[in-house]
């Protein structure tokens, strides 16, 4: 696969975090944590698992950071903390794939599982589908609440933000 494939997901990435973050920061307090039914109940606990989900498999491709062992811990209980935690961690995200090679992206890298732990080997580009098609998962989630407790959400459609940056890949 083309590295400037994987360098447009991590940009847009950190696009569609920043837009989903600016809409849950104008949602009231009671609104932001309430469970609504997703898998990790509210919109904070989703926002918090996808730092989580991000934090292990960066852990996994780089062998540095933190990578908590349970999916659904929270990180961070404050708005503030855990927006500022998205950013760095959308920063480390971006540098890491702009640093890989070619040859980086068809090795194969290994790593444990979580939930059935497991060692695994594979190849790294179909991991970074994956780790990037997991955020879009949950983001679609948040959209959702979104849309549901303020009656509109921001596009978060990879197409826009292309026609925006002109970044396709």
């Amino acid at each position: 696969m083309q590295k400037s494939i994987f360098s447009m997901l991590a940009h847009y990435n950190r696009w569609a975090n920043d837009r989903v973050y600016a809409a849950a920061r104008e949602l009231d307090d009671n609104a932001y944590r309430a469970d609504m039914g997703a898998y990790f109940g509210s919109i904070h606990g989703t926002l918090n698992h996808i730092l989580v989900g991000d934090r292990i498999w960066m852990q996994r491709f780089t062998g540095q950071g933190d990578a908590p062992s349970m999916l659904n811990v929270i990180l961070f209980d404050d708005f503030v903390d855990l927006q500022t935690a998205r950013a760095a961690e959308d920063a480390r995200i971006i540098s890491y794939i702009d640093g890989l090679s070619d040859a980086e992206l068809t090795a194969n890298f290994r790593y444990r599982t979580i939930t059935k732990p497991a060692d695994i080997e594979q190849p790294l580009a179909p991991a970074l589908i994956h780790f990037f098609n997991h955020q879009t998962h949950h983001r679609g989630q948040i959209h959702g609440l979104l849309t549901r407790l303020a009656g509109d959400a921001p596009s978060l459609d990879l197409i826009y933000y292309q026609r925006e940056t002109g970044m396709t890949g």
